[in-house]
């Protein structure tokens, strides 16, 4: 069994995943993950865990129609050899006026590249009174990260 993973294409798939999220383009969503792909939450997060691929792409097609999500990717770390990666991002809900930082480990599919299983950490509870859901003393703009969304999105009246 040859692997067809690399740090590049594992950081491709991830930021080309993103890049659908932020598009709501449900089918290059899909495309990303395997069909029977898993992404699990914290506890009572969302009704449990989106099982399939196209239960994720429609998922995150809805975050960006009804919370106008946008999201970055702000770190990758990849290990081919045993086909896992983490990542940091950034959620911001634009029109709640929220951000939500947070962490995934991904487990890949080795001979087919895609995603396989998402774990997602968050930095905080999602606490309804705040409006920064991130940890408490780091100062994310000193280190780079991103403070506000990279897209605009008008709320739909």
């Amino acid at each position: 069994m040859s692997s067809v993973l690399t740090h590049e294409r594992m950081e491709q798939t991830i930021r080309t995943y993103f890049d659908a999220c932020n598009e709501a383009d449900a089918a290059k969503i899909q495309a990303c993950f395997a069909d029977d792909g898993v992404h699990y939450f914290p506890p009572g997060m969302y009704g449990g865990p989106f099982v399939g691929a196209e239960a994720i792409a429609t998922a995150w097609v809805k975050a960006v129609e009804t919370v106008g999500s946008v999201w970055t990717v702000d770190q990758v770390v990849t290990d081919p050899a045993s086909a896992r990666a983490v990542i940091e991002w950034t959620h911001f809900k634009t029109y709640q006026h929220k951000v939500l930082r947070g962490d995934e480990w991904y487990i890949f599919d080795d001979e087919s590249g895609l995603i396989r299983e998402i774990r997602a950490y968050y930095a905080s509870p999602q606490d309804s009174d705040l409006e920064q859901l991130e940890l408490g003393g780091f100062d994310y703009a000193q280190r780079g990260y991103p403070m506000q969304s990279p897209i605009t999105r008008e709320h739909p009246a």
